[in-house]
Formats: C-alpha cells, structure tokens, sequence
C-alpha cells in the first residue's frame, strides 16, 4: 500500500524517525508502515553536529537511496527549505523521487528562511508566506508522480503566534499541500485549535520532540485530536546516544564489552537481522 493509499484508511500514521539504511531496516522489521528520514537526524549521525542547516540535498538524496535500496516501506522526508527557492525546490522535489519512488514518498518542506534550524530551537525566521506558497506550487509542478506527496510546514507558532501560524497553514493548505504540518504547537489546547481549523479539509502532521515544545502524547491520543500522522524524528538518535553512552564508560571501566552483552546482539545475530546468510546465498547463483 503506498503512502496515499494508507492515509485514506482509518488510524493515525505512527512514522519513526531514521537516519540510515540499517535504522530504517529495524522499523521496518518492528512492524511500523512508514518512516520518517529525519535531516536531524542525519546532521546528528553523519555530521556529530547540530540541526542548523548544516546538511546540504546530496546528503539527504544519498541517505535516502540507501533507504529506498534496503526497505519497501514508505518515506516521509525531510527537506527543510528546499534548499533554496523556488527553482531549487523543483531541483530538489526531482532528485528526492529518483531517490526514493517506488514505495511512496512525501517530501516536506518548510516556511524558514536559510539557513533554517530545528523547529523546537528558538530564534527562527520565516520566509513570506507568499514566498512559501509558491515553493509548494514548484514542489507540485516538478513531482513525476501524483502518488508524492508534499508536506507543508510552518514554523510560525514560536515566531508570529498561533493565529497567524493557522492562516500560513490555510494558504499552504490553498497552494496544493497535500499534509499540514504546524511545528512546535505548545499545548494541547494548541492541538485541539489545529486540527479543529481543518477538520475534514486536511491532514495533519503531529511531530513528538522528547523534551521539546509540544506535549509529548501517544498515538492513539493524538488520533484522538485528529491528526492524522505522528512523526518521532530524533527518538532512536537520543535512545542510542544514551545507550551508546553506558556501552563506552561500561568497555572503558572494565576492559571487556562481557558486562554489556545482555544488551548487544552478537556476531550471528546481527548478520542475520542484515541479511548475510541471504546475499551470501544469492552471490553463490553467479559462481563459476
């Protein structure tokens, strides 16, 4: 089922954040229908650095083919402003579905001026919204396929309020976006007022930042709201950043990673969930 698809059909979308082929590749064996390639998180994996606008499209292209090479699920992909305008929006629009069609796709983009930061960080500026408007004209002129779809974000709640934050979501909702999502709503009265603005005439994307701005609430609560997907965008970066921090001071307190093994997969089990016996089964069919 690609991704328009499963959002016609009841139930909020529950889309974890990842940030490679392999972290993609355990989602997609937990069960879950759809992930989330978060530019986060890729800053936080690839470059040790902050989001900050730092990660250029090539990056984020480059991780998404290795995705869509190893997983048939469906992405929804970060890409921040576009990475330029409105021309650069179509480049970009273009690159990410050679990179990442065929199993359904949503691109999001995003109303902050460049370069952007994460949007649970303050001090954000924002583009016009007209500007930003044209930007998801051009998204939807340069897509190949109808099944992409185009995610519009607005960062206005942190800087313009949340009235003014509703009406850029109206006018991107206007310009064709195909999901609304309003960043870093502050409550969950917020929430209610969000999803009650466009109740029955869009879907709407609630992002979960553990320690963030917004409310951190489970699935079936924010179904409850009405949203219609959730994203947890840097979930496995700080699950692993903590459990990658006991690993390190564990081997360095004690020499050997054999008080840690009940929390490691081994040597087989590890080349089983990737795959090994597999290719190396494949690559015996083209012996001489």
């Amino acid at each position: 089922m690609n991704l328009k698809a499963r959002l016609d059909q009841p139930g909020i979308l529950v889309a974890p954040g990842v940030f490679n082929a392999w972290s993609a590749l355990l989602a997609e064996r937990a069960g879950f229908e759809a992930v989330y390639l978060s530019g986060a998180s890729i800053a936080y994996t690839r470059l040790g650095r902050p989001d900050i606008g730092l990660v250029s499209h090539t990056e984020v292209a480059d991780t998404l083919a290795c995705i869509r090479e190893r997983v048939a699920l469906p992405i929804i992909v970060d890409a921040d402003t576009g990475f330029g305008n409105a021309l650069n929006v179509r480049r970009t629009v273009a690159l990410f579905e050679r990179a990442g069609g065929g199993g359904g796709l949503a691109i999001q983009l995003e109303d902050q001026t460049s370069p952007k930061r994460c949007g649970h960080l303050d001090g954000k500026t924002l583009i016009p919204a007209a500007e930003m408007a044209g930007k998801i004209h051009a998204a939807l002129d340069a897509r190949a396929s109808s099944d992409t779809l185009i995610v519009a974000r607005t960062d206005a709640v942190a800087v313009e309020g949340m009235e003014p934050a509703l009406e850029r979501a109206e006018a991107y909702r206007e310009a064709g976006a195909d999901v609304l999502f309003i960043e870093a709503l502050r409550s969950a009265d917020d929430m209610r007022n969000a999803t009650g603005r466009f109740a029955g005439r869009a879907l709407l994307l609630a992002n979960m930042v553990e320690g963030g701005k917004t409310p951190l609430l489970a699935a079936p609560e924010l179904q409850a709201l009405g949203f219609s997907i959730v994203i947890f965008p840097g979930g496995l970066v700080r699950a692993l950043s903590r459990t990658a921090n006991d690993y390190f001071a564990s081997l360095k307190a004690t020499g050997s990673t054999a008080a840690f093994r009940d929390r490691m997969l081994d040597f087989s089990e590890l080349n089983a969930l990737i795959g090994t016996p597999e290719m190396l089964a494949l690559g015996k069919r083209y012996d001489n």
